[in-house]
């Protein structure tokens, strides 16, 4: 068993770069019986789909010849971050307005990063776990077991 003892109403937030699924414990915190609630997706299709730009070049100087390229925007990344910051100030609004007393949230470890840097204070004291894994594409029976034993 992992630990994780959500309440009654308790929220799980399983997400990606693109995908967000906002779960309610229906249970008790010894049988929890997690429902979707809420789910939506942001389309974020390769970089290479997003924009065909070069690599942009920087002039190293004044009357320096020399010329450096610069690396070209990864807009799928930059989507997957936008993304996150969406959902972060989602769950800050339902913390606002006491929908939630505990959460759990799940996503992989670079959209949980940046979860962390855009959750507002009201949404980070009722975390009670957090799990570093991509489980959106997971059956709901599936993330139960992964989350709760």
């Amino acid at each position: 068993m992992s630990g994780i003892r959500l309440r009654r109403n308790g929220w799980v937030l399983v997400a990606d770069g693109e995908k967000a699924l906002f779960l309610v414990n229906a249970g008790t915190p010894d049988h929890p019986a997690l429902e979707v609630f809420n789910a939506f997706e942001q389309p974020n299709p390769r970089t290479a789909a997003q924009g065909t730009d070069r690599a942009g070049r920087l002039s190293d100087g004044m009357g320096n010849a020399h010329r450096s390229a610069v690396q070209e925007t990864d807009w799928h990344r930059l989507a997957k971050h936008e993304f996150a910051h969406e959902i972060a100030s989602l769950l800050k609004q339902n913390a606002l307005a006491d929908r939630f007393e505990q959460i759990v949230i799940v996503a992989p470890a670079v959209i949980m990063g940046e979860l962390r840097k855009s959750l507002s204070e009201a949404v980070s004291s009722r975390i009670i776990a957090e799990v570093a894994k991509d489980l959106t594409r997971h059956p709901v029976p599936q993330i139960e077991k992964i989350l709760f034993g």
